[in-house]
């Protein structure tokens, strides 16, 4: 077995796969995001004209949920095609799904043009949006893992963790231009379908790079002894049973750490768009400014996270985000209601940086907690079966709490109740920083599974 400070494995194109990555993981998260944006923006008065106001945000957030709940599903079918057959090729069908889908979300009929049918075809490619998602996420940090330089994984494999501020930049970036330059009335009626349309664009610079890289040489390894197994006549497992049987724990502990990055991630950059602009008094332009100027320190600091679990280890770093961020959550809602531009700069930006503690070192930390042959689903089901419980609810949750109470104290108490989740999640998990991802964790074959059955 290789140690990790002098594994070969680590090849000198190691940028170029980086870049594949994480270029990939902006696209599919700039499609994402901005569905997320127009829900708080616009969808409440395209799809649901006939709600008032705030249940009309409530209505187009349910869309938005409906994609997570739809990730579930894209983790359990493309980690199981993703360990069988490699990264790569499932990589490059999750981004033609999520582009295609939200290039027909910017095609798509309002109520106004054909009623009902309009809230269910846009709820039906949201569920592509989330499918694909669901399988991007857990096959972009693991190409970078698995080709990565060992000593460094947790720097490496933060890139692509960036692609999730560099797509919401983008995403908000673009709707910041377009709501400046552009009359309410003009928005409405198509400025917002510029955005969707230009996801098309984006996808075919994105195909072009991730069709350059090389599958992850631990993979090719671990599928050649893999075959070397069958040929001896033992049966190899499915990748989700093998999860389910040997790694269990691994995934529960991956969606505990989930809960607290989760939540808070969409509380500070979706929901704060309708708190924002309903409770503080900000304009839609100030809101997505400020979401804007907080994303691009976020993008800029996910690397110096990432690059200090290396030296400290995954934990340190996982805990001081999760534990940070529940003390900020009543500050945050302080300096957002103060009114003032540069005070809810300051609330979204260092929600976010805190935030960058607990997702820079979340792509090494899940991809060394389980074996290669069932690396994509473990990581892919632990970290997306999260996703409905945390990520999915929480601007729905919000805005429900802030409608009830008027208040933002539970929607404080809320998210700090996550932290604790997480930090128990942490606290009963293993450090993996040393952690070799040669397949040297390959669980035990079918047959020899059973073959150790009969033998007890």
């Amino acid at each position: 077995m290789s140690s990790p400070a002098s594994s070969p494995l680590a090849p000198p194109n190691l940028p170029r796969i980086v870049a594949a990555s994480l270029i990939g993981t902006t696209i599919e998260w700039y499609d994402f995001f901005l569905y997320g944006s127009a829900a708080a923006l616009v969808f409440n008065r395209l799809f649901f004209p006939d709600s008032d106001p705030l249940v009309g945000t409530l209505l187009s957030f349910l869309t938005y949920a409906v994609g997570f709940a739809a990730r579930p599903l894209g983790a359990l079918v493309f980690g199981h095609y993703g360990d069988r057959l490699g990264r790569k090729r499932l990589l490059v069908l999750s981004l033609l799904l999520m582009g295609g889908a939200t290039f027909g979300i910017g095609l798509l009929p309002t109520h106004a043009t054909v009623g009902s049918a309009a809230p269910v075809l846009l709820t039906l490619l949201r569920l592509v949006q989330g499918f694909a998602l669901g399988g991007e996420w857990g096959g972009a940090v693991l190409l970078v893992s698995e080709h990565g330089d060992a000593r460094r994984r947790g720097f490496w494999a933060s890139w692509p963790q960036t692609g999730a501020p560099a797509g919401q930049l983008l995403a908000t970036g673009v709707l910041s231009l377009l709501t400046a330059v552009l009359s309410d009335d003009a928005f409405a009626a198509w400025g917002w379908r510029i955005p969707f349309l230009l996801s098309g664009v984006l996808v075919v610079v994105g195909l072009w790079i991730r069709l350059s890289v090389d599958e992850s040489p631990v993979f090719r390894q671990a599928l050649a002894q893999a075959e070397a197994r069958r040929d001896a006549g033992d049966a190899e497992q499915s990748p989700l049973v093998s999860v389910l049987r040997h790694h269990w724990r691994d995934v529960l502990i991956a969606m505990g750490a989930r809960m607290a990055e989760n939540i808070s991630y969409y509380v500070i950059t979706a929901f704060i768009l309708v708190y924002a602009t309903t409770s503080a008094g900000v304009s839609k332009q100030t809101a997505l400014n400020a979401v804007l100027i907080g994303s691009a320190v976020h993008f800029a600091v996910i690397p110096a996270w990432g690059a200090l679990s290396d030296r400290v280890g995954r934990r340190p770093v996982y805990l001081l985000g999760a534990a940070g961020i529940g003390m900020w959550m009543f500050p945050f809602f302080a300096l957002a209601d103060t009114g003032t531009f540069w005070y809810l700069v300051l609330a979204v930006t260092v929600g976010l940086v805190l935030h960058g503690a607990m997702y820079a070192p979340q792509a090494a930390f899940f991809s060394e907690m389980f074996a290669t042959r069932m690396r994509y689903s473990g990581a892919s089901v632990g970290a997306q079966f999260a996703s409905v419980a945390a990520g999915a609810p929480a601007p729905l949750i919000a805005t429900a709490l802030l409608s009830d109470y008027g208040s933002s104290t539970p929607i404080a108490l809320y998210v700090i109740a996550a932290s604790l989740l997480t930090l128990v999640a942490l606290a009963v998990a293993k450090e993996t920083r040393q952690r070799d991802l040669a397949d040297d964790g390959a669980p035990p074959s079918a047959t020899a599974s059973s073959r150790d059955a009969h033998t007890v």
